[in-house]
């Protein structure tokens, strides 16, 4: 299954209320999704059989549509249950989940009042988003040269299709040069995320990580600040500059497929894989899928 397009596979696609073959799950190709990024999105992991914090990215998917002036045409609860059942129904025991909503065909321009809401969940087997000896030993990173818009000019706090387009030259540029991944400033200069995922720093016990009043306040985020708190670890929500980068010792990005991945450089900047690192992916790995917390230890 891994090799093959995700146009082009078995099983089935909740579409908007119905379970369709994976092949019949089409759009038109004079959508409006398509043509002007009027299209909202979700990641979620599934672990042991359930989708982690399932409920809480089915309420991020409605946010993320009213923030491009449309309404999800299901409830949270509708959209729980499809995606479990869609679970369900292929066996899945380790996997990813994709739901997408999307402006359809019913107007074509940049007013698109009376569109018709599309809503698609997929599933399929997944692994590690990154290399996972290498995820270990810690990824590295340049740095980008797009930059997170200002709010003022996007939306950039949803989870919004086309706020990934330089995510994705960005990636692009990184892997062609050798490396996993890419550090992302704001508008302003400031340290914002990676392509698809946030960040942490670490200096003398303490983790500090940028404010998310431009991007994501990921799920993945939130819930390793609050391992990070429960074992007692400082936590520090700040402006944090790139002439800082040199002054920590441990870097490490969260997200939904990124999990908790150490970091062991950035363009110029060296991290070591240390103690904290390796206790907060631990912990995380515990949390999400107890019987295969990663051996990050020694």
């Amino acid at each position: 299954m891994a090799d093959l397009p995700y146009d082009d596979r078995e099983g089935v696609i909740w579409m908007n209320g119905e379970f369709v073959q994976w092949p019949d799950a089409k759009l038109h190709v004079l959508s409006h999704g398509l043509h002007y990024a009027s299209c909202v999105f979700e990641g979620e992991r599934v672990y042991g059989g359930e989708v982690f914090k399932l409920t809480e990215h089915s309420e991020r998917l409605h946010e993320s549509a009213k923030a491009l002036d449309f309404s999800i045409p299901y409830t949270v609860e509708e959209l729980d249950e499809a995606t479990r059942e869609l679970v369900r129904r292929h066996g899945l025991s380790e996997g990813y989940v994709r739901p997408v909503a999307w402006r359809g065909s019913e107007m074509m321009g940049v007013s698109a009042q009376k569109n018709r809401i599309n809503v698609s969940i997929a599933a399929w087997d997944w692994g590690s988003y990154f290399d996972p000896e290498q995820r270990l030993k810690g990824i590295r990173m340049t740095i980008a040269q797009y930059r997170r818009p200002d709010p003022k000019t996007a939306p950039a706090k949803s989870k919004a299709a086309g706020l990934y387009m330089i995510c994705t030259l960005e990636k692009h540029r990184a892997e062609r040069d050798g490396y996993a991944d890419a550090l992302m400033f704001d508008w302003r200069g400031q340290v914002a995320e990676a392509t698809g995922a946030n960040i942490f720093f670490i200096k003398d016990g303490v983790l500090h990580t940028p404010t998310p009043d431009c991007f994501l306040d990921g799920i993945t985020r939130r819930t390793v600040i609050e391992l990070a708190k429960n074992r007692g670890y400082e936590v520090i929500e700040r402006v944090i500059m790139p002439e800082e980068l040199d002054d920590f010792s441990e870097c490490f990005i969260t997200g939904t497929a990124a999990e908790v991945t150490p970091v062991s450089e950035i363009g110029p900047h060296r991290y070591q894989v240390g103690e904290i690192s390796k206790n907060l992916l631990n912990d995380y790995m515990a949390l999400v899928q107890p019987k295969a917390a990663v051996a990050a230890t020694g």
